[in-house]
């Protein structure tokens, strides 16, 4: 079928959308609102993980030796390329399988886009950048569902498998464990500056490679007995999802601003202004639960609440555990892993040193 947009006068696709990437998340406050009324806990005997604490997936097991890890996640455009926008949200949706302890067996393909707007050729490579994804991952994309929509919108509902006993929830980390980030930070910072117009190459870059690498040490770590919890880092920011790593597990987080890695040009770009408006957001929702040192100045408190993208795994481990997993980290291509904090027995809380 022929396309009835021109490709010569194709819209940009960031053009197209009111917010991008994990971006586009219902800040976590409204949506506690939302979710006040779902009943939680777990009814089921075989569900493993559901929604009481805000966890990456859900769990079911099926046996002694499998556990179903199933989750969806989908979203707006954060750069303008398609084919990078397809592997930028598939590479989203399988974190959250990793972020279990799992591993991937499948995806379906969830998929908005106004038909009338863009050229199919456009459609086309959104797809093809999440089926490349896939395969790099070792699964199919087997299905999925598709309408005409306003804005564009692309993603996967995943699944996974792992041992039952190796599943990482975000509400087992232990008093005295380490916190280690898998990737560097400020996806957020990156994509609000593509925008103005003002991201160069190397800064381009710097966010492809980091929003369409898969978090595959999550299934690794996964494995140790050292690791207690593993989350990903997403549209909450870094310090959205520590938050919920310390309400889920009943303790007082503590990260160190100066030990934070992050991507190329961010902090310049931050203070010239490049901050979304979903780092607000977070920090209307969840900052009464946040102690910033007196030396955090507005901009660096946008940065720790900078909604990520395919964000890094937030791994909590025992001290003894540290350099297997820092290890671990760097011999599957995660350069820039590091250690970022701590935590401690006291109130579910979340402070900020320098």
């Amino acid at each position: 079928m022929k396309d009835t947009v021109s490709v010569q006068d194709r819209p940009r696709l960031t053009s197209l959308s009111h917010g991008g990437g994990c971006g586009c998340k219902i800040a976590p406050g409204v949506l506690s609102e939302l979710l006040a009324g779902i009943p939680a806990g777990q009814p089921y005997a075989a569900l493993m993980v559901g929604n009481e604490t805000s966890d990456d997936a859900a769990v079911y097991r099926l046996n002694d030796q499998q556990a179903l890890i199933a989750t969806t996640d989908f979203f707006m455009p954060i750069v303008d390329d398609p084919y990078d926008f397809g592997r930028i949200a598939a590479a989203n949706a399988l974190s959250d399988i990793y972020a279990m302890g799992g591993s991937p067996i499948m995806a379906l393909a969830l998929v908005g886009m106004p038909i009338s707007v863009l050229p199919k050729s456009d459609i086309a490579g959104i797809l093809e950048g999440g089926a490349a994804i896939c395969a790099q991952a070792g699964i199919p994309i087997a299905g999925g569902h598709s309408i005409d929509s306003v804005e564009p919108i692309y993603g996967l509902a995943a699944m996974g498998l792992a041992h039952p006993d190796h599943i990482k929830r975000n509400g087992d980390a232990q008093a005295g464990d380490m916190l280690i980030l898998g990737k560097a930070l400020g996806v957020g910072i990156l994509s609000a500056a593509l925008k103005k117009d003002i991201l160069d190459a190397d800064g381009y870059r710097a966010m492809i490679d980091s929003t369409t690498k898969l978090n595959r040490p999550g299934a690794i770590l996964s494995g140790l007995n050292g690791v207690h919890a593993i989350t990903d880092v997403t549209g909450f920011g870094l310090l959205g999802h520590t938050l919920e790593v310390a309400r889920a597990s009943g303790l007082t987080a503590t990260l160190h601003h100066t030990d934070l890695p992050w991507l190329t040009g961010v902090p310049e770009l931050a203070a010239q202004g490049a901050i979304t408006g979903a780092s607000g957001r977070n920090w209307a929702s969840y900052g009464d639960a946040i102690t910033l040192a007196p030396q955090v100045n507005e901009t660096m408190r946008a940065l720790l609440c900078d909604p990520q993208t395919s964000g890094g795994l937030l791994v909590a481990c025992a001290p003894d555990a540290v350099a297997q997993v820092l290890d671990i980290f760097r011999s599957e291509g995660f350069a820039q892993a590091a250690v970022v904090g701590e935590l401690t027995a006291g109130d579910p809380t979340v402070r900020v040193t320098l």
